[in-house]
């Protein structure tokens, strides 16, 4: 109802209803920027790319700059070239062999391109190095990764992973979806919850990242 008074004011206000509604959209896209995170952003591709220029080219004039491999592969893995990036992991992992979060995120590379048994390994290394690294995100994406072919094991990750980040909605989001998945629709339910009850607990300045996943949990619940 208030979007269509809002519409209506636009329409009033431009004169032209197509105009009125390129602004409504435009206006709740910064609001869902600002406050919630639905929606993708427009800016971060652009200086992504442009990013990702520039280390290519530095790589091209010094090719063992390790800290610029290692920030190449992370951004080819937000571009979801999982293949470019592992290559690049690889070469670091060579020069930071104690490194927890390069063998994890090489190991998150390999889950991305389905090799689920080698992602698994080098992710339990990486653990190995420290239970807590990327702040228990391995364990997320092993989650996500087995919960097609493995369910009850993807479901234990994913409990770890909210023991490790006791202040995730998405961890008890992602749990509830898997539950729901394999027809548990009572266990399903009391994870949609937990993310809520989480969420109202949270301090202000936490709810901006987790405000998503509280909102997905109420409308799954």
């Amino acid at each position: 109802m208030s979007k269509f008074i809002l519409f209506s004011l636009l329409w009033w206000l431009t004169g032209n209803p197509f105009i009125a509604i390129v602004v409504l959209l435009v206006i709740i896209y910064v609001l869902d920027r600002r406050f919630v995170g639905l929606t993708p952003s427009i800016v971060k591709p652009l200086r992504r790319a442009r990013k990702i220029r520039q280390l290519r080219e530095e790589l091209a004039l010094s090719p063992h700059h390790t800290s610029n491999k290692l920030e190449l592969a992370r951004l080819l893995m937000e571009k979801k070239r999982f293949d470019e990036a592992a290559g690049l992991l690889e070469q670091v992992l060579q020069v930071m062999e104690d490194s927890a979060d390069v063998r994890s995120e090489l190991g998150i590379c390999e889950l991305r391109k389905g090799r689920l048994e080698q992602g698994e390994a080098l992710i339990a290394e990486a653990l190995e190095l420290n239970p807590r690294v990327k702040y228990g995100e391995p364990y997320l994406e092993l989650g996500e990764a087995l919960g097609g072919v493995q369910p009850e094991k993807a479901i234990r990750y994913l409990q770890m992973f909210g023991q490790v980040n006791s202040s995730s909605c998405e961890a008890y989001y992602k749990l509830g979806r898997l539950y729901k998945k394999l027809g548990r629709n009572q266990e399903a339910s009391g994870a949609f919850r937990e993310a809520i009850q989480l969420y109202r607990g949270l301090p202000k300045y936490k709810r901006r990242h987790e405000r998503k996943w509280a909102l997905l949990a109420r409308l799954q619940g």
